[in-house]
Formats: C-alpha cells, sequence, structure tokens
C-alpha cells in the first residue's frame, strides 16, 4: 500500500482485510446489543442484522481464503473432539 495520505491507492487485499475487520466488528456490536433487546421487533430486526453480518463476514473471509490472503488450517481430530467435550462440559454446569 501507498504510505503517502494524499494519494493511498489500496489494492484488493487492503480493501477485503477493511472489509473483514468491519463485519467482524459488527458481528461483536451485534452480539452485545441482542441478548439486552427487549422489545421483540428491535431483537428480531437485530438478529436479522446479525445473520446478514455473518453470512457477510464468512463471504469475504472465504474468498480471501480462495486468494491466498488468510490462511487456515484443519484442526486434527482429537483437538475438535477435546473442544467438543469441553464446551459439552461448560454447557451442563452453566444449566
Amino acid at each position: 500500500m501507498n504510505q503517502n495520505p494524499q494519494n493511498t491507492v489500496l489494492n484488493d487485499q487492503d480493501i477485503m482485510e477493511d472489509l473483514l475487520t468491519q463485519e467482524k466488528y459488527l458481528i461483536s456490536s451485534y452480539s452485545t446489543f441482542l441478548p439486552e433487546a427487549t422489545c421483540p421487533q428491535l431483537r428480531q430486526v437485530l438478529t436479522d442484522n446479525f445473520n446478514e453480518c455473518a453470512t457477510s463476514q464468512y463471504s469475504v473471509f472465504d474468498r480471501m481464503n480462495q486468494m491466498g490472503w488468510y490462511q487456515t488450517k484443519n484442526a486434527p481430530q482429537p483437538e475438535i473432539q477435546a473442544a467438543r467435550q469441553k464446551f459439552q462440559q461448560l454447557k451442563t454446569q452453566m444449566g
């Protein structure tokens, strides 16, 4: 990216990284406000917006992953099973 603020040009990767960051921020915000909304209509709007952001975030992430701009690795099956058991125990403890 060009560092001169007067004629900054963003490349595709910069734009996608910014989109991903913004979607993550929106998802975080909606997940904070949604549980505290008491009006059913507002809850529905927040839920719809949250779901739309989650879908958009995944689309941006998936495209970045396809382009090699956001590399991930698959978790080994034992780690997946351990995480599943851990969160099941937490769920049970919380009632």
